[in-house]
């Protein structure tokens, strides 16, 4: 079965989240993205071929079309938001996939709220990587744009479109996701939606959790995609290295780990989104 998606905002004790719903096969299918990103970042992967699946895409608060409150930017308000998007949609138990911050969203919610969570996906995650300061570093471009102004969207979507870790990979699903970054100003500017101070709250708090705590108490099955490529120019190296992505999957106790074409943006688009959708895909099929 294939369907559009279609819009849903959620009251989570008072703050709206909305999240992109795709009716489809099987159990529903939670999509988490990563730190500063926004539910359009999944549109690769649906292309290349999860839209015959139940999927739930979020715009995590802070940004996309959620709201943006001046603070409650721990793992617990984002773990609350899962749970009220699930509960009006009358999920008990969904399938939670996480990309970067999305996937210690993901292993945050499987430790504390089990009862919920009928399988994890987690994508390029490395136990501690929010407390990581050559991943703080590796990400700091994309930093940078957060908050920012554009003369337009085009000017915009120039200057993503250059950017080094999406060399060779730009596509129309690349560009619906940045599109979805920015929003008019009246002067006929754009800005990014997400401000940066919305971030820095994100980061402080994710790094007092204590993670290795969070992923050795994981009982649901996970499925661990890691990707290898460099996070920029030739020599970079990738955001989650293999020593790092190997330790996390081995203190998950039902993990499977899989290795997949791109890089830490990559992977969720062209040749990675395929790799990813089918191990995602067998994955599902396992749990059923």
């Amino acid at each position: 079965m294939r369907s559009t998606d279609r819009d849903v905002f959620v009251d989570s004790k008072g703050i709206r989240i909305r999240a992109l719903v795709r009716e489809g096969d099987g159990p529903p299918v939670v999509l988490l993205h990563g730190l500063t990103a926004n539910a359009r970042y999944w549109d690769g992967l649906v292309n290349a071929g999860l839209d015959r699946r139940s999927t739930i895409a979020l715009d995590l608060r802070g940004r996309g079309l959620s709201d943006q409150p001046t603070d409650s930017y721990d793992l617990a308000a984002h773990a609350q938001d899962v749970l009220a998007v699930l509960d009006e949609l009358g999920h008990e138990r969904a399938v939670l996939c996480g990309h970067s911050y999305g996937g210690l969203l993901g292993v945050y919610m499987a430790a504390l709220h089990p009862a919920r969570v009928a399988g994890l996906v987690v994508i390029d995650i490395a136990g501690p990587s929010i407390q990581n300061t050559q991943v703080l570093e590796l990400i700091a471009p994309s930093l940078k744009r957060l908050g920012s102004v554009w003369p337009s969207a085009d000017a915009f979507i120039s200057a993503m479109r250059a950017t080094p870790a999406l060399a060779g990979a730009w596509d129309a699903a690349v560009e619906g996701y940045f599109r979805a970054d920015i929003r008019p100003l009246a002067d006929g500017r754009v800005q990014v939606r997400t401000p940066g101070d919305v971030i820095a709250q994100v980061i402080h708090q994710g790094q007092a959790e204590d993670w290795q705590a969070h992923l050795e108490a994981v009982a649901a099955p996970v499925l661990y995609l890691h990707s290898r490529g460099a996070f920029g120019p030739p020599g970079t190296v990738p955001i989650v290295l293999d020593d790092q992505a190997k330790a996390t999957a081995q203190t998950l106790r039902d993990c499977r780990y899989e290795i997949v074409p791109g890089n830490h943006m990559t992977m969720l688009f062209g040749d990675g989104a395929i790799a990813v959708s089918a191990a995602l895909d067998d994955f599902l099929d396992q749990l059923t």
